[in-house]
């Protein structure tokens, strides 16, 4: 099929790259402007326009796509580009822009997304992040018709993923990408056959994934262990839970839940035992064993390596 394809991120990257494999020709890439990275905040290039650009695909890469809205010449320039791509379909996934109605109804088969939940569970920007950090069983891709609410549109295809338990947003992340690819050009086999069969989301079980912000991952001690650990894994690798040591602050990449009580008399956030690969930190009613920790400027190393170089007594506190 003839297709237009929005999206920034690897977890796009990866689909565009099923979408090419398949055989599908992708007359356009619409991804976000280029943002300044690494240490010397140099702009660069999202994977998806890194990958377009190999493969010799025209890219846009509007601030808006609002005809009335803070960019319109931008928007009147990709508007343009839409109407000569011609597209049977658009393929949306991760994009970052929210796309008006005119953008919906230009393809003769609308807008397809790719979204890494069983939806109506965790609409919104953080589906990942949030289905970690609630203690969900399980998530999934759903492919969805776009409609202009908030991933609204009726459910095209849809497949659940076992979490577990040592899952990171990263880790979760990459078998998302794979199966949202694998059913994305699913669905667009059955589109061609005719057999496509939309099912409109249901009422209830409907929750918001809203974005991360930093601040969520600093660790607040009074929670108990299986909330902390959760939350270390959801925002593994970005933001990355953090606390402080000493008023420095450190980052926190792995920890598990530690068996029984907390020891009598130990305050939340008190390290109460450091062992040869791993330092016990007091929780509400738990114990939260850190495996994999960073200071600023260094690397993220297991527990082992990390007190090598620094000394860590029992009865310091974090944060």
């Amino acid at each position: 099929m003839k297709l237009v394809f929005a999206g920034t991120p690897e977890f796009a990257a990866v689909a565009l790259a099923q979408l090419l494999a398949a055989g599908h020709q992708i007359t356009l890439v619409l991804t976000q402007p280029d943002r300044p990275a690494g240490r010397g905040l140099k702009l660069q290039a999202s994977p998806v326009k890194q990958l377009a650009l190999q493969h010799g695909i025209a890219v846009a890469q509007p601030r808006s796509l609002r005809l009335d809205g803070k960019y319109p010449d931008d928007a009147q320039a990709a508007q343009d580009l839409l109407h000569a791509a011609d597209a049977d379909a658009m393929v949306v996934a991760a994009y970052g822009l929210i796309l008006p109605q005119w953008v919906l109804d230009l393809p003769r088969h609308g807008c397809f997304n790719i979204h890494g939940s069983m939806l109506p569970r965790w609409r919104g920007a953080a589906p990942i992040h949030r289905a970690i950090e609630a203690g969900d069983a399980q998530t999934g891709i759903t492919i969805m018709q776009m409609d202009a609410g908030l991933d609204t549109g009726d459910m095209l295809l849809a497949q659940a993923l076992p979490i577990l338990a040592t899952d990171t947003t990263g880790s979760l992340h990459d078998r998302l990408a794979d199966l949202g690819g694998v059913l994305m050009v699913q669905a667009l086999q059955l589109l061609q056959q005719g057999a496509l069969k939309p099912v409109q989301q249901p009422d209830e079980g409907v929750t918001y994934a809203t974005k991360v912000d930093k601040a969520e991952a600093v660790i607040d001690w009074s929670q108990t262990a299986d909330i902390i650990t959760r939350r270390v894994r959801a925002f593994n690798p970005a933001p990355g839970a953090s606390t402080t040591l000493g008023g420095e602050p450190l980052k926190v990449w792995a920890a598990s839940a530690a068996d029984g009580l907390v020891p009598g008399g130990a305050d939340c956030g008190q390290i109460v035992a450091v062992a040869l690969d791993s330092i016990a930190v007091a929780a509400m009613n738990s114990v939260v064993n850190l495996t994999e920790i960073q200071r600023p400027g260094g690397k993220r190393l297991p527990v082992a390596a990390f007190l090598r170089g620094v000394e860590i007594l029992p009865g310091t506190m974090l944060g």
